[in-house]
């Protein structure tokens, strides 16, 4: 076991100043939005951003929402497809739920003014990989999180007992005996705040800064598991990392992602000499689940000695193309990008985390007082591999459940109280200029030895060298909210290594060379973990149960 600190800076909150709501929101995408919309049918929320209220992973994705249309026969084909791809680790309740409710919360959106495409009139259903039929809805060609950004937004602002505060950075969740109570935040002025609230929701998204290579924007940098973690919250499944298999590829240049919808709509992957090489890696070809198509592409780019492979767009046709995905068109243009020769450069890249806060069906953590909800979450879903545009629809669905539920304990509660814990005083210098080369050099690391092929030895190194500065924050001299985003990654980095250490075999997008097979006698149940006084804590959890009182519970070391 390892000694985890429990607070990144020291803190007395009866000298700091408060802010008190029935329900606390940190986090702007869309389950954050959603679970704020929700929640305040019952009461006050106040939703915290890091950033601005635009500016998220959601506003940033390309792909669609998977709302199967139709009666029963197409919700259960999208259940289907959603447990084959999870790679045996999801839970079918779980999943049967998320579908059952995909169609309310699509009727939510077109109330409040979501333009969804159409053609001759009607929904225009796109197929992406891993999924049997067409089932995806976009909006803008390929911008619909930037029109579902738009349309939750102007709904939270029609919303008047929400209330919003942007640029805040939540530093530490507070926690009264086994209960969180709220958070410990830095404003836009950089001071230190309290936040008490009845219930608190973490919809924080995922943790993409972690690795070198990335489709997130800067944000994602894995605050609400970490948060979550200091706290005493379990978490699940920590090892499963969803990498994008066709992202932009331009030497110095961002990497943009290319959406599952152009192989989707018919382009093909080739490498430098112009080959097709997806059929001989799986029968669904291009259209096969992304871990499968990532390592397919990694293996194409060791046996050529490339530095990426190519979509084929001559399938799709360059006039359509530009019409149905505008804004990868202009992005391609923007990195000097000829379409007209039909080849766009592409390789893999850290794009979802699958693992995350532990919780059920209501979005309830196992700490009292937290819920969770999105990416930050774990809750059974995407298993050990995640369907193509199920992420929005998670984040709907379940960002819809857990603001109800916050809300309506909440409202059937006493009223909060100011609190007063006191951290152990501490001073540290400021080290200017350090935290951007730590940072490359966690991306570097994790790029190379926790990211799409893993191996013991790697993960073993990951985890001695995040661990040491894990082990005294304090020595890291954290001072403002740049140095506490290193520290989230150097955590989430550390458990990520810790589990994928742990799970020795192949799943999904978990892949250990030195164990290259799926083991489901030993190894189909989930790993957990969480912190307590006496350390780091690791156990493995049966299917198919997440937060079940009867559920098997084997430690592990």
């Amino acid at each position: 076991m390892q000694t985890i600190p429990r607070y990144l800076t020291a803190f007395d909150t009866a000298q700091l100043p408060a802010d008190m709501a029935s329900v606390v929101v940190i986090g702007s995408g869309v389950a954050g939005l959603r679970a704020a919309i929700a929640a305040a049918e019952h009461g006050d929320v106040l939703l915290l951003t890091k950033t601005v209220l635009p500016d998220s992973t959601t506003s940033h994705a390309q792909g669609g929402i998977a709302i199967a249309p139709g009666g029963e026969a197409s919700r259960e084909s999208h259940v289907r497809d959603t447990l084959d791809v999870a790679c045996g680790l999801a839970h079918p309740d779980v999943v049967e739920f998320m579908a059952r409710h995909a169609h309310e919360s699509f009727q939510d959106l077109c109330d409040w003014g979501m333009r969804f495409d159409r053609r001759n009139g009607e929904l225009d259903y796109a197929r992406e990989g891993g999924h049997s039929h067409a089932r995806i809805l976009h909006a803008d060609g390929d911008a619909t999180g930037r029109e579902l950004a738009r349309t939750l937004i102007a709904a939270l602002r029609a919303t008047p007992n929400i209330r919003v505060v942007e640029n805040c950075f939540a530093v530490d969740l507070l926690t009264a005996g086994d209960r969180c109570v709220g958070a410990l935040v830095v404003d836009a002025a950089g001071a230190l705040r309290t936040v008490i609230a009845k219930q608190t929701i973490l919809a924080t998204g995922g943790c993409g800064q972690l690795f070198r290579e990335t489709t997130n924007p800067p944000e994602a940098t894995g605050d609400g598991v970490a948060l979550a973690f200091r706290a005493g919250a379990e978490l699940q499944d920590m090892e499963m990392m969803q990498f994008h298999p066709t992202v932009l590829f331009v030497n110095g240049a961002c990497r943009s992602l290319i959406s599952e919808a152009v192989r989707g709509a018919g382009a093909t992957l080739v490498d430098a000499a112009g080959r097709r090489f997806m059929p001989e890696y799986h029968e669904r070809a291009e259209l096969a689940p992304r871990d499968v198509v990532s390592r397919a592409i990694l293996a194409e780019l060791a046996k050529t000695n490339s530095d990426c492979v190519y979509l084929d767009i001559r399938g799709i046709g360059g006039d359509a193309f530009h019409r149905r995905f505008p804004q990868i068109s202009k992005s391609c243009e923007h990195f000097g990008i000829d379409l007209d020769t039909a080849r766009i450069p592409v390789r893999p890249a850290a794009h979802y985390m699958i693992g995350g806060i532990r919780v059920d069906l209501d979005g309830q953590s196992t700490l009292e007082g937290l819920l969770a909800c999105g990416e930050v979450s774990s809750s059974g879903i995407h298993g050990a591999n995640r369907l193509a545009s199920n992420s929005l629809l998670e984040g709907l669905v379940f960002g819809a459940r857990s603001g109800d539920v916050a809300g309506r304990i909440a409202r059937a509660e006493r009223d909060a109280k100011s609190l007063s814990i006191v951290s152990r005083a501490t001073e540290s210098p400021p080290r200017e200029g350090i935290w951007t080369a730590l940072t490359a050099e966690i991306q570097e690391t994790m790029w190379d030895c926790v990211g799409i092929s893993r191996d013991a030895a790697g993960l073993k190194y990951v985890a001695a060298k995040f661990g040491e500065l894990l082990g005294d924050p304090m020595a890291l001299a954290l001072d403002g909210p740049e140095a506490f985003e290193v520290a989230n990654l150097l955590t989430t980095g550390w458990l990520m290594a810790q589990s994928a250490e742990r799970r020795e075999e192949s799943r999904g997008v978990h892949y250990r060379v030195d164990f290259p097979a799926t083991d489901d006698a030993r190894w189909r149940r989930h790993i957990v973990v969480r912190r307590s006084e006496r350390g780091v804590e690791f156990r493995e959890v049966d299917l198919p149960s997440a937060l079940c009182a009867d559920e098997s519970q084997t430690p592990i070391a």
